[in-house]
């Protein structure tokens, strides 16, 4: 038996870890002296203490405890895993530690180099693969082959997380804000990067971001394409529009939604939408 197991920064919603029997490792969330599991919270409640402390929640690996233990149920059976970018994380070494401790007869750990459900994609390629009867050899390198062409991006309404967290400067964060610049975050090299600045309300960003994104999307692998966001309730107009875009293309089976987990709302805050496919055969 082939078994898929993710860390809690793949985003996929329960309802998809259910069908597909995916196995969750979660990283920690820490609000001051107060440490949770990722899915512990809502992100209403996680972004309710950030702005009420004027904090982002700090974020941490997933215990070597528990991974040891996750692992350990299914060391008898080949194990697929699945990691954040270990360019972002320790979570990688700790689940290739974890599954040596366990003992685990056969283990692949797949550094995705990615976050979100793009990790997501490679998580439900393996399991499409393993519902067709692939084997764990060509699971493997199937998905050295798709990797590369996973292309994750998001926009983000106000950068005041990124600031609170250090990974933007107070100055940078209040003339971005001031000005209404909202930047799309890019994954590349297993990083997250800027990749251009769009200016105006949230709604018309995510339409003009999803715009840009059209000449990719057409080329796109037909299997699926998430719309991923942390998209306050008065915002949600914004999703259906962005779906709606997407179901005109007549490109994807699904259009899948999920909303960012506890890790990943923790950077990129509220009203972010990100839009997330793998690349047709040939794009790299």
């Amino acid at each position: 038996m082939i078994k898929i197991i993710a860390d809690s920064t793949c985003d996929l919603s329960p309802e998809l870890l259910k069908k597909y029997d995916i196995d969750i490792l979660p990283l920690g969330i820490l609000l001051d002296d107060r440490s949770v599991r990722d899915g512990e919270l809502t992100q209403a409640e996680l972004f309710e203490w950030a702005d009420s402390v004027g904090k982002t929640p700090k974020t941490a690996a997933p215990s070597l405890e528990d991974a040891a233990e996750l692992f350990g149920k299914y060391k008898d059976d080949e194990i697929i895993a699945f990691s954040i970018s270990s360019e972002m994380s320790t979570s990688n070494n700790v689940m290739r530690i974890a599954a040596k401790e366990a003992g685990c007869r056969r283990c692949r750990v797949v550094d995705s180099r990615n976050l979100s459900t793009g990790i997501g994609l490679l998580i439900l390629y393996a399991a499409d693969m393993v519902s067709a009867g692939a084997s764990f050899d060509e699971i493997s390198e199937a998905l050295d082959e798709v990797n590369p062409r996973v292309r994750a991006s998001f926009v983000i309404d106000t950068l005041t997380y990124l600031q609170r967290g250090g990974r933007c400067s107070p100055l940078t964060a209040l003339a971005a804000n001031l000005l209404s610049l909202k930047p799309k975050i890019v994954v590349s090299g297993g990083k997250m990067d800027v990749d251009k600045k769009y200016r105006g309300k949230i709604g018309r960003v995510v339409e003009n971001y999803v715009a840009d994104l059209l000449p990719e999307l057409k080329t796109a692998e037909t299997r699926r394409v998430f719309v991923t966001h942390t998209m306050r309730e008065d915002a949600h107009d914004i999703v259906e529009k962005t779906k709606e875009t997407l179901k005109a293309l007549g490109i994807f089976d699904e259009i899948l939604e999920t909303h960012a987990g506890g890790v990943i709302s923790s950077h990129c805050g509220p009203n972010t939408l990100g839009v997330l496919f793998i690349a047709g055969e040939g794009g790299r």
